[in-house]
């Protein structure tokens, strides 16, 4: 595809510790740009973006409301990344995601411009990328496991409800609608990318505490400040601002993590894989000079950061052993009366539209006799002068009364 151009579109928050991996990463796999938003950041974000800004591969824009609204934003950049840029494909990414071909011998590009665009638009799988939990400090050596365990057990072990969604990389059209999330856009689907060229996207949500402590907040907060927006009682965000609010967030952070410490002999745990990808292209890029703003890449490789004991690793999973049984308990009741609310609110609007139903059948009913009593009294009073009518012609065409 000789005139393929990629663009991804990027709304970001307080991602001091990743956006310069995640900008460096999608340019070297052949993303031709990234229109950023940045939504009021005050961790240096801005700075960062602005100095990606500066080799016309990232446009940025700003949206300082703290009120949730990826829908338009993004839909925005999407809508604009085919006006002004001409995309052939749009990616709609968050900042702790990287888009890579399954096939390593690929990069994005090439998978992409394998693609046919006839089919519009595909999901693309999410999976988290995971390891040796810590409070704060680089992530990028640490975190080299996919997280597989099985679904089924994720809430009742780590307060998990589900793997993530699916992203979905759809083409360029003006108009565009991406959903909360950008897990969906208003282009149907009419096809799947032939495997040899599928997509994937590791997914790093928990990089250290003090970041997704940081983000909690943030989307808790955001979510209180858009009353338009109701999410379910499910929403992973929301669960996990009630635990920050309950004050047990950081031990709920630490049992998600197999808890290993780099460089050790320990098998990982259970459900989880080696995936070393991001941790070798991203040091292959600084050490070969490729990178754009190499100085902001570089510290994200450093040494792993302030890590836990084996003491904190006991006290969290005690914690949470209290704690997930509570939420299961919350998660169930909540979902019930959301369930027996939205049962009573459609057995209102259907009692509701009965009733004017019946009040149009009543006053139907109720103008037809009225109706027919009129026209009875027009022809009541009709009657006698069409008599009368009668009586004078006959009279007068038997001579009236002088022939009598």
């Amino acid at each position: 595809m000789a005139d393929l151009k990629i663009v991804m579109t990027l709304m970001v928050r307080d991602e001091a510790d990743i956006i310069a991996a995640m900008i460096e990463h999608h340019l070297s796999q052949g993303v031709d740009l990234i229109i950023a938003t940045d939504n009021g950041s005050v961790d240096g974000t801005r700075e960062i973006l602005a100095d990606y800004a500066a080799s016309g591969r990232v446009e940025v824009h700003d949206y300082l409301a703290h009120d949730k609204n990826q829908t338009g934003v993004v839909s925005e950049m999407a809508s604009r990344a085919a006006s002004e840029h001409a995309a052939t494909w749009v990616i709609n990414a968050d900042a702790d995601e990287f888009f890579i071909a399954k096939d390593p011998r690929l990069t994005l590009r090439d998978a992409l411009s394998r693609i046919p665009t006839s089919i519009g638009s595909f999901p693309v799988p999410v999976v988290n990328l995971t390891g040796v939990p810590a409070r704060s400090g680089a992530w990028i050596r640490r975190l080299t496991q996919r997280d597989v365990r099985e679904e089924s057990t994720l809430m009742s072990t780590v307060a998990l409800h589900a793997h993530p969604t699916a992203d979905v990389v759809h083409v360029g059209r003006v108009g565009v609608t991406v959903q909360q999330g950008n897990h969906g856009v208003d282009i149907p689907s009419l096809g799947t990318p032939d495997a040899r060229f599928a997509l994937e996207v590791l997914h790093v949500p928990w990089r250290t505490y003090s970041q997704y402590e940081t983000k909690v907040i943030n989307t808790g907060r955001a979510y209180d400040a858009n009353p338009l927006l109701n999410p379910s009682p499910r929403h992973h965000g929301m669960r996990d601002y009630r635990f920050w609010k309950a004050g047990v967030l950081e031990s709920l952070y630490l049992v998600r993590h197999p808890g290993q410490h780099p460089g050790s002999s320990e098998v990982p745990s259970e459900g989880f894989a080696s995936e070393t990808r991001l941790e070798t292209t991203l040091a292959e890029l600084l050490q070969s000079g490729r990178a754009i703003v190499p100085g902001r890449l570089e510290p994200l490789l450093a040494a792993p950061g302030d890590q836990y004991t084996i003491a904190e690793r006991h006290s969290a999973e005690a914690i949470a052993g209290v704690v997930i049984p509570l939420e299961i308990e919350h998660i169930d009741a909540s979902t019930r009366w959301r369930d027996l609310y939205r049962a009573e609110a459609a057995q209102r609007r259907r009692a509701e539209s009965e009733r004017e139903h019946a009040e149009s059948v009543v006053s139907r009913l109720r103008a037809r006799p009225e109706a027919r009593l009129r026209a009875l009294v027009r022809r009541a009073l009709d009657a006698p002068r069409a008599l009368a009518s009668r009586g004078v012609r006959a009279f007068r065409s038997s001579g009236g009364a002088g022939g009598a």
